[in-house]
């Protein structure tokens, strides 16, 4: 339950706390007062969109802070939430906030620490429920109407199973209409891959090939010039004349010169073994060399070979990619396409065995649905009606209406008939109403007056209520277009929800505010030029006289009714 709402700076309110009792929490005052701003704010704290426009003039910052007594029937998920992110902590209580700011993104925090908005909104759904005056609307649109009866029937189990099946005859009807468009070009496919496999096979290249190949080519284009320069260096190293003796003649003097030196300073020996191992390096030097020289090949022939593979590796470079390991890789993955066009036929006979069997299961889930659903619409009907004669529609009868489309590629029912589907099942449900007995039934837009379409709201959540474990309830002018006669009705509806809810109730009926286990008068004002909303709790002669100026002018006589108003309340509830 909500224990505790703070607000700073949020649209025209300055500062306000509230403290929160279990029971029904009514909020009274004059039109434009800023009631509903209270109720944007704790809607903005869940996770509603919003944006700078919610900050008050003049401020940077927007602040809402909300405290909760965690929901033991719901602790579970929550605490699941919670350590999920990192937030746990061992409290009985959660502290959710957001921040709006003017300049930069909006701040979300949980138990003081930063998260995110999403993971406020997956919280609030186990905390509040906030119907607002636009909620009624949803009582008018068809397609929320199953998702009411659903609430009321608890199919979430069952509603799971339908749409996981459901998701996964999508997926393979997919998979089967891609592989359906594939076979009508899969002959020309199937041929050029052929070609582009086979080109690449023949080629028979391997990985590095293309850098020995040009290596191989540049000796032998420069044969010549390479085996010159070999020579000249050989020449130099290894021919002696008399005029000029050779690189390694004459380091041979000059090791042979350090091994008389070490011979009398014995303290050089390392210095006449270094000159013998180069010494030995030049020999190895020029064997090497020698080697090289002699294995220079003049071969027009090899360096045409050469030539022509360094340009098939180019041709093949253009037509399937960078390098050779991408053309390998090319190849891989045109064997893998041949494979999958070859053994398409066998693929789709396998989807389409697999579309059967999901058919097949997915009108079975659905018929469990439709059951199940059928049963609780007849439940439901019975408990609007009895809302409904509470709240002075005793004339009025209310009908589920279930409505299915034949469709030859649609899921089969029990009886071998084949019927349209969607992610909620076979059937479409649709909510009817008969205002007046012997008018028929008529979709509740077509019927219902705007303060009907508020009792109609008003017992549908009292008949949600009782299957509802969310905590707190909140109705924002639920009361709209009800007269005071049917408030009395309509406060008592709302405090017997208290039974097992928080109720906040926004409202402008004395008649309903009077059942209100606590009450807020809520007021603005305006403080040095600036207009401020303040919220009060208000008890004995003010709250009296609050009822009082709901009814008119505050004179003996609206005080005398206002005070047979709460007696009546107090008796009401007393022989609850």
């Amino acid at each position: 339950m909500l224990t505790e709402l703070y607000i700073e700076n949020f649209a025209i309110i300055d500062q306000l706390r509230l403290r929160f009792k279990p029971g029904l929490i009514t909020f009274t005052g004059e039109t434009g007062a800023g009631k509903s701003i209270i109720m944007d704010a704790l809607n903005t704290l869940l996770g509603s969109r919003a944006d700078s426009t919610f900050i008050r003039s003049g401020a940077d910052i927007a602040l809402i802070e909300a405290t909760f007594q965690i929901p033991q029937i719901s602790r579970k998920e929550i605490h699941a939430i919670l350590e999920s992110e990192a937030l746990l902590d061992d409290s009985d209580y959660l502290t959710l906030g957001r921040e709006l700011r003017r300049d930069s993104r909006n701040v979300a925090r949980i138990n003081g620490r930063l998260s995110n908005v999403s993971i406020l909104r997956q919280l609030g759904e186990y905390l509040v429920d906030i119907h607002g005056q636009s909620e009624h609307l949803s009582l008018l649109r068809e397609r929320e109407h199953i998702h009411m009866l659903d609430r009321y029937t608890n199919l979430k189990e069952e509603l799971a199973a339908y749409q996981a099946t459901f998701h996964q005859l999508q997926k393979t009807r997919q998979e089967l209409a891609r592989l359906r468009r594939s076979e009508r070009d899969a002959a020309q496919r199937a041929d050029l891959l052929t070609y582009q496999i086979n080109e690449i096979n023949a080629a028979a290249l391997k990985p590095g090939e293309e850098k020995e190949l040009t290596e191989e080519r540049n000796r032998l284009a420069n044969a010549e010039k390479l085996a010159t320069l070999g020579q000249k260096a050989l020449l130099a190293l290894d021919e002696s004349t008399p005029e000029e003796p050779s690189i390694s003649d004459r380091f041979g003097e000059v090791v042979e010169g350090l091994s008389h030196l070490a011979t009398v300073d014995t303290s050089q020996e390392p210095l006449h073994e270094q000159a013998a191992a180069m010494l030995e390096e030049l020999g190895d030097l020029s064997r090497s060399l020698r080697l090289y020289t002699e294995a220079i090949e003049f071969n027009p022939q090899r360096l045409n070979q050469v030539e022509e593979r360094l340009e098939l590796i180019s041709q093949l470079k253009r037509k399937y990619g960078p390098d050779i390991e991408s053309i390998l890789a090319y190849g891989e993955k045109a064997q893998a396409d041949l494979d999958a066009i070859t053994h398409a036929g066998e693929r789709i006979e396998t989807l389409e065995k697999q579309e059967t069997e999901l058919l097949n299961r997915l009108g079975q889930l659905a018929a469990a649905l439709s059951r199940k659903r059928h049963q609780a619409a007849e439940m439901l009907q019975a408990a609007m009606e009895t809302e409904l004669a509470d709240l002075r529609m005793s004339g009025a009868r209310f009908k589920v209406a279930f409505h299915q489309q034949p469709d030859p590629d649609g899921i089969p029912l029990p009886d071998g008939e084949r019927v349209a589907f969607s992610p909620n099942g076979h059937e479409r449900v649709e909510f009817l109403i008969e205002t007046n007995p012997g008018e028929g039934f008529k979709p509740l837009v077509k019927v219902a007056s705007g303060g009907e379409t508020s009792r109609l709201m008003l017992a549908m959540k009292n008949v949600l209520a009782r299957v509802d474990h969310i905590p707190t309830l909140v109705f924002d002018e639920i009361d709209q277009g009800i007269g005071g006669r049917v408030g009395f009705i309509v406060g008592h509806k709302l405090w017997l929800l208290t039974a097992s809810h928080q109720v906040l109730c926004i409202t402008h009926l004395p008649q309903l505010a009077a059942f209100g286990n606590q009450h807020f008068r809520v007021q603005k004002f305006v403080d040095g030029g600036r207009t401020i909303t303040q919220a009060v709790e208000i008890q004995g002669e003010e709250r009296l006289r609050e009822l009082a100026q709901m009814l008119g002018d505050i004179t003996e006589s609206t005080l005398h009714s206002a005070g047979e108003i709460l007696k009546t309340a107090w008796e009401t509830t007393r022989q609850a």
